[in-house]
């Protein structure tokens, strides 16, 4: 079953709507959704290798973008959406130590954790329910996202081939290890 869906999402990569479904998600990852953009996105760049690092770019403006909509939610929805989403994630009883983490290492914080398999959307509320500094924000957000999705890019756009062939040959023990990452990434968020 894993396989079949392999080969749909492959297929699915050269639809000429792919690019738009890409952006929805990782424009919603960045504030609410819980998956990230990466299986599509590694897809995509295999798919389009030749345009990779456009899509990383894309990539990178749409989830500052969507960073904002977090932000948003942390800044003006924080008692309806905001707590939804941490609460949601079990993460409430992390709240005062990502504000201590604000206020100790400022836009690091948004740099490191943005860049690793925990929650960008969990940083993106929190920063504007602390009212972090906007410009701050969208540097470090343009920096971690770039940094993450051109790293991306550079490794599929030169090593796509034998990439691929890897991910096809091992695909149940790279499924099993993203999902992995991805509860990583909630319970470091959640105990560190």
């Amino acid at each position: 079953m894993l396989r079949r869906l392999y080969a749909w999402v492959m297929l699915q990569a050269e639809h000429p709507r792919a690019m738009w479904i890409l952006q929805i998600i990782t424009f919603l990852e960045s504030s609410i959704f819980p998956i990230p953009p990466d299986p599509l996105m590694i897809p995509l760049m295999l798919a389009r290798r030749q345009h990779a690092f456009r899509i990383a770019a894309i990539c990178t403006v749409v989830s500052v973008i969507g960073g904002f909509a977090g932000y948003a939610i942390g800044l003006f929805l924080w008692e309806t959406v905001g707590q939804w989403v941490f609460n949601t994630y079990n993460l409430m009883d992390k709240f005062d130590a990502t504000k201590a983490g604000f206020d100790e290492y400022g836009a690091w914080i948004i740099i490191l954790k943005g860049m690793t398999p925990i929650p960008y959307k969990l940083l993106t509320i929190a920063a504007g329910v602390f009212k972090f500094d906007l410009l701050v924000f969208t540097i470090a957000s343009m920096i971690s996202r770039g940094m993450r999705f051109f790293l991306l890019a550079a490794l599929l756009y030169y090593y796509g081939p034998p990439i691929r062939a890897f991910i096809e040959k091992r695909l149940e023990v790279l499924t099993l290890g993203f999902l992995v990452a991805l509860v990583g990434g909630f319970l470091a968020f959640k105990y560190l």
